[in-house]
């Protein structure tokens, strides 16, 4: 194929950073400019789970949020020779992806399974894959590089695309709809909840019950109502919009606090849990539930807050915000 410049430029046309595995160097040199290959994820904090969850041969796993596989792969060396990893995603782009990449690395379907749903139906996932209870259960909250990355999502400003940033396309409203029927006292209320933006009433003037069909439009929307902020500050609210809409339009408190009452009894004792959070809103909320359990003596023990190195967020940018925090089940 030819290309207006060097090389392709839109999302759908970068053939060598979707298929890594023959195009080795050129993603080499993108993951040693500190960015994150088209399609693909960088797992984080990865030294750190791995110290935390402690896994061994012969567990039984859960990765409450696939993705592109990347902390489920390296748990599922750890596992082997008898272990077993169940992996979750609610994502039904993504996660045939995830599962034909890890079944390609020989983890076959009797040492790695996958369900399509999200982390708030860990109960029933482990039911249906007759595992019983879980000796680790790992969540990486957030959205993924790769929904990022594809305009087609509608997650990111980066490019133009459908405003939409569900992260499960054949369910719910997209972010489209849910502006245009929303009030402003309620997007207020979410703008401030969800993203903490100082803005949120002016914003909300401006966006609710308005017609936007694609990124970029409500990005320039967003903008235009905060014609006083310097260009900087402007483009912080922009992007606290977009994390607040996209928390609204997939329900993600509600499924993170229904996930949180469910792992105690889905963790076997002894067993340990580990999330990774990017937004103070889900860190509060894990704190406060990890703290409860121990109080009640349900965990043995929690962590602080744990954040990722200067060398990871260097190499990473998109590690930056994110915060581990751990717990282990009483025996």
């Amino acid at each position: 194929m030819r290309y207006s410049g060097k090389n392709p430029r839109r999302f759908e046309d970068k053939y060598k950073e979707h298929n890594p595995s023959r195009h080795s160097e050129t993603v080499a040199k993108v993951l040693a400019s500190g960015k994150t290959p088209a399609g693909t994820h960088r797992p984080i904090m990865v030294a750190e789970i791995l110290s935390a969850l402690g896994p061994k041969p012969g567990e039984r796993a859960v990765d409450a949020t696939l993705g592109f596989g990347g902390h489920a792969q390296e748990l599922l060396a750890r596992l082997q020779p008898t272990g077993r990893l169940l992996g979750l995603d609610a994502d039904p782009i993504e996660l045939p992806k995830t599962e034909a990449r890890l079944h390609g690395l020989g983890y076959g379907p009797e040492v790695f399974a996958t369900r399509r749903t999200n982390f708030a139906g860990l109960s029933q996932a482990l039911w249906e894959a007759e595992m019983e209870g879980a000796d680790i259960v790992l969540a990486d909250l957030g959205v993924s590089s790769m929904q990022l990355d594809n305009p087609a999502r509608g997650f990111s400003l980066k490019h133009d695309g459908p405003l939409d940033m569900r992260m499960n396309p054949q369910r719910g409203q997209p972010a489209s709809v849910f502006l245009e029927r929303i009030t402003a006292e309620k997007l207020r209320e979410i703008l401030e909840e969800y993203a903490d933006e100082p803005h949120a009433a002016t914003l909300a003037v401006a966006l609710a019950g308005k017609k936007f069909t694609t990124t970029r439009a409500l990005a320039r929307a967003a903008g235009d109502a905060l014609p006083h902020l310097k260009e900087d500050l402007a483009e912080d609210s922009v992007r606290r919009v977009f994390q607040g809409v996209r928390i609204a339009v997939n329900d993600e408190f509600s499924a993170l606090e229904s996930f949180l009452r469910q792992l105690p009894d889905c963790l076997n004792p002894g067993g340990r849990a580990a999330i990774l959070t990017f937004h103070s809103g889900e860190d509060r909320r894990v704190k406060k539930s990890f703290a409860a359990g121990l109080q009640a003596g349900i965990y043995a023990e929690v962590s602080d807050v744990i954040w990722p190195g200067a060398e990871e967020r260097r190499a990473n940018p998109r590690s930056t915000p994110a915060k581990l925090r751990w717990a282990r089940k009483a025996l």
